[in-house]
């Protein structure tokens, strides 16, 4: 039997009209974030409307437990994707392979360590997060089941990440759609039809994530690229795991620490109640929404830079990274428009209980206005990484997302007993973000972004 080979649907970032390059790029990115969210919002809708708002409260509370292990994860697969998207860039078809392989090979590792480390620290996250009686049990139910699944979400994200590195946001896209609509079936088989409750939504999301990683293994098995993955010569260049772990590393610890900052933050909201949790939880769902322009064009500038730095482009790196802004910023005023005057319409789907509207609308309405600043360091912050400088941007949004905002919320608690403090440290963090990351790129070296080897 002869083997299918595929062809590579690779984009070369190098060449062409720049906006067009980074909305053809980013466009894919956006639909599949939008259904990557779809797969997590369904998940909360099913079990706020057939299970309760406790399920509701779990589900949305455990976020920051699972963004702690995967973020970091994530980080390093940001410097194994910069550090492949140079080498495409400079036409190293041999350093491509090589560093595939060896990103592989990782993440079947730490795949296995996250698997028991997950499953091991789920009951001591939970009582660091102060989680209310009616709902830990759920919560560790599903963080369990999740953990115990975790490796198909790593290696999806760490085949798309080398997918998006070469310029292929499509088939990711695909992928997610896929398993998206793979979700939302068994949503509804194991917890309408067959009772199954939490268990049944953490189990859907496992085998829809299980079966996405497939699809991007043999997409990347049958490319003709040099991304390609060979099973027999798979292998670990130190060299090149060294080199994924200098840039990955910085954006590793800032996901990771920034989502245990997180599991704090949460902690704040839970001793208001379920009520105020399933609404904090609803609006999460919905800002996750709000925020995919500005990510995707976000990635799309990191896969962008990175190319043309390895290229030795240096201008043109810099107008992408001012296109790039402005894309993020039009869509994203674009859609404050609906969420401003639908908010309740929207908290609705998750949950019908007054006081849960109540809460995710007021939620809503105080985060919203300040979106504008999200694409700020959204966009900066990953041009700076894929110029290959990862540190900066790890510095700076430690200090907004924990140190300043761990600070501001431990301040305003001891000073309101309002949750409404309490809600605005997120923009706070946004906008101290914002201004010094910009700041940073703007005194950015950028003959420093790509070292040679």
């Amino acid at each position: 039997m002869t083997k299918t080979v595929q062809k590579s649907k690779a984009r070369d970032m190098t060449q062409g009209s720049i906006w067009k390059q980074l909305l053809l790029f980013s466009l894919p990115l956006m639909a599949g974030n939008l259904f990557q969210q779809l797969y997590n919002t369904v998940d909360s809708i099913v079990v706020g409307n057939f299970v309760g708002k406790e399920a509701l409260a779990a589900v949305g509370s455990v976020g920051p437990i699972i963004n702690s292990l995967i973020g970091f994860f994530m980080g390093l697969s940001t410097g194994a994707g910069v550090i492949i998207s140079q080498y495409y860039g400079a036409k190293a078809d041999e350093k491509v392979s090589r560093t595939v392989s060896t990103t592989l090979v990782m993440t079947f590792f730490l795949s296995i360590v996250f698997t028991i480390l997950g499953i091991f620290i789920t009951p001591y996250m939970l009582r660091m997060m102060s989680t209310p009686n009616d709902v830990i049990r759920e919560s560790a139910t599903y963080l369990k089941i999740y953990f115990g699944g975790v490796a198909g979400l790593m290696f999806y994200n760490m085949g798309s990440g080398v997918l998006r590195a070469v310029g292929d946001s499509r088939h990711p896209l695909y992928f997610l759609i896929f398993s998206a609509v793979v979700n939302t079936v068994l949503d509804l088989l194991f917890v309408v039809s067959f009772g199954m409750g939490i268990e049944g939504v953490a189990l859907a999301t496992v085998i829809a994530q299980c079966l996405s990683a497939v699809l991007t293994l043999y997409v990347l098995t049958t490319t003709d690229g040099p991304y390609r993955i060979c099973w027999k010569k798979l292998c670990m260049d130190w060299s090149l795991l060294y080199r994924i772990v200098c840039v990955g590393l910085p954006a590793a610890i800032q996901q990771m620490v920034t989502s245990v900052s997180n599991v704090f933050v949460q902690s704040y909201i839970n001793v208001f109640g379920s009520d105020v949790m399933a609404g904090w939880s609803a609006c999460m769902k919905i800002d996750q929404f709000m925020m995919l322009p500005m990510m995707s064009v976000g990635l799309a500038s990191t896969t962008f830079t990175g190319q043309n730095v390895g290229a030795s482009y240096i201008d043109r790196a810099k107008k992408g990274a001012t296109t790039a802004f402005l894309l993020a910023e039009l869509v994203t005023i674009v859609m404050m428009i609906p969420l401003l005057i639908f908010a309740p319409q929207m908290v609705y789907l998750f949950n019908q209980e007054t006081a849960v509207i109540r809460y995710g609308t007021l939620f809503l309405y105080l985060l919203s206005p300040f979106y504008i600043l999200c694409c700020v360091n959204q966009v900066y912050s990953n041009v700076l990484r894929g110029a290959g400088d990862t540190r900066t941007p790890m510095i700076v949004m430690l200090g907004s997302f924990v140190v300043f905002r761990q600070i501001y919320l431990f301040v305003m608690s001891h000073i309101f007993d309002s949750i409404i403090p309490i809600a605005l440290g997120y923009p706070a963090g946004w906008l101290v973000c914002s201004v010094l990351i910009y700041a940073c790129y703007r005194k950015f070296r950028w003959d420093k972004g790509m070292r040679k080897s």
